[in-house]
């Protein structure tokens, strides 16, 4: 005859034992959480692999090493100290880091520094100063299209470079006939112009500012 005790702790018993087994699988491995108690050393992390870049910014040229990851926005800003240039959202989405590279105007967010070896890049402050205004500059004083402001060096180097695409009869995917000069019109522009963001929506005076430094009626 089975004791009825023996039966009741044999049952808490099983329950005991899943009740350890899930607290168990709940915690994480102590091995990894201990570290050094161990005894073994965690894993040293690896330099980083740099390279020399030699290029020229702004008329003036610049050797460094860099890390091969290294932005050419990171490199503009943070090793050139050349703020101007603008880090928005950091994925080529705003166009707040526009600048010129070999009469090219591209995203400097998404572009590493060692890509650019010889290179000729221009930047904000490479096309005009506080004391002396690109004539683009002024032409956004002149109609408002600045506004925050945080955008805009990116849109002058952007503008800049449309503008010479269209002198250069390069079209657009609004260009009717692509063997034809493009026109400099209100819809070539926007459509230029529309990799870079104006959160402050100053798009119209900024087409107006465009338009008059191309020295054309609004």
């Amino acid at each position: 005859m089975i004791d009825s005790s023996d039966i009741n702790q044999t049952r808490r018993d099983l329950l005991i034992g899943g009740a350890l087994s899930a607290t168990a699988a709940a915690l994480p491995p102590m091995a990894s959480a201990q570290g050094p108690e161990t005894g073994q050393a965690p894993a040293a992390t690896p330099a980083p692999v740099t390279a020399r870049v030699a290029l020229r910014v702004n008329g003036q040229r610049y050797e460094l090493d860099l890390d091969t990851r290294t932005t050419l926005l990171d490199m503009l800003r943070e090793h050139l100290r050349l703020t101007g240039t603008k880090k928005g959202c950091d994925q080529g989405q705003c166009g707040a880091c526009t600048v010129i590279v070999d009469g090219r105007r591209i995203n400097s967010c998404l572009s590493l520094a060692v890509m650019h070896e010889g290179a000729d890049v221009t930047t904000i402050e490479g096309l005009g100063t506080p004391d002396k205004l690109h004539p683009l500059q002024a032409a956004f004083v002149k109609h408002d299209g600045y506004q925050c402001g945080y955008c805009t060096p990116g849109q002058i180097c952007s503008a800049v470079a449309a503008l010479d695409e269209i002198r250069r009869g390069i079209p657009s995917h609004v260009s009717a006939d692509l063997d034809a000069q493009p026109l400099l019109s209100p819809a070539e522009l926007r459509e230029r112009m529309s990799g870079n963001i104006c959160r402050c929506g100053a798009y119209s005076n900024i087409i107006d500012a465009i338009t008059d430094y191309a020295g054309r009626p609004a």
